[in-house]
């Protein structure tokens, strides 16, 4: 089991819903922990980032995604994909996501860090696709290309509403330094344009989570925390198994999607004009 890198709510979560503090991770890989374990009754793999202070590129130690993180997630979600290709029941995958940014850095720039998190995110789709119930779990930050490399795939997102969780490309200091604003500036620009919102509830309407929880406290879960949380994916999964689709449509079902949902029926409208021309 890995010990040294349990001081962040991914490593706490991944803990407490696949075998306990004492369970085994597949993996001896400091930053990306694995587990294997059950789910309604049949195995899942759980997956979870986690910081890493002793990581040999600096700025991937306090729980960014970066080089080494963003193919060990693909590595993660391929062997599954790969054990399971002649299964008639695909294994669910959750992904307990607290991931604080992909790495900045010129050696992963010249690395290809842009690869690491695609070849990640690609995994994720690929998974999906295939038919496995993919699952992400929000249990603290989810941010900028880390959360699209490490469970914006799912099937189904679901968040905590707790003031330690926050989706966002960028945090707060960054958009602001950005946008030319102060933080203030922007914090009251977020009250009328909910993409600009770091709360829960605004990125909810946007359409992208499937539900949102209200445990006890997400950093130091009870064991009521625990059981919701446990009794949500269940219930995720068998939403999963009843729905045809395997593609992400509903997303754009959310309250403040209907821009979105016109501009991709423009494009439809004019992709069947240029193709009966």
């Amino acid at each position: 089991m890995n010990t040294a890198n349990n001081t962040s709510n991914g490593g706490t979560w991944l803990d407490l819903l696949a075998n306990g503090a004492n369970g085994a991770d597949v993996h001896s890989w400091p930053a990306v922990r694995v587990r294997d374990a059950s789910l309604a009754g049949a195995p899942a793999r759980f997956i979870a980032v986690v910081p890493d202070a002793d990581n040999r590129f600096p700025r991937a130690r306090t729980g960014e995604v970066g080089l080494v993180e963003g193919w060990r997630l693909a590595q993660a979600v391929h062997e599954v994909i790969d054990a399971d290709r002649a299964a008639a029941r695909k294994r669910p995958i959750v992904a307990v996501i607290d991931v604080t940014s992909q790495a900045y850095g010129r050696r992963e720039e010249a690395f290809g860090i842009h690869q690491a998190l695609a070849g990640a995110a690609g995994a994720y789709a690929q998974a999906r696709l295939a038919g496995h119930p993919v699952i992400g779990l929000i249990v603290g930050l989810a941010m900028s290309g880390a959360f699209l490399a490490h469970g914006y795939q799912a099937n189904r997102l679901i968040a905590f509403d707790d003031p330690g969780v926050m989706v966002h490309a960028m945090g707060k200091a960054s958009a602001a330094r950005i946008t030319l604003r102060s933080v203030e500036a922007l914090e009251a620009l977020a009250q009328s344009v909910p993409p600009m919102a770091y709360d829960i509830h605004s990125y909810a309407s946007l359409g992208l989570l499937w539900k949102v929880l209200q445990p006890i406290s997400a950093a130091a879960p009870s064991a009521d925390d625990v059981a919701l949380v446990t009794a949500t994916l269940e219930a995720a999964l068998a939403d999963i198994d009843n729905d045809s689709r395997k593609d992400l449509a509903t997303r754009f079902d959310g309250e403040h999607r209907a821009a979105s949902r016109r501009v991709r029926q423009l494009l439809r409208e004019q992709w069947k004009g240029a193709a009966s021309a």
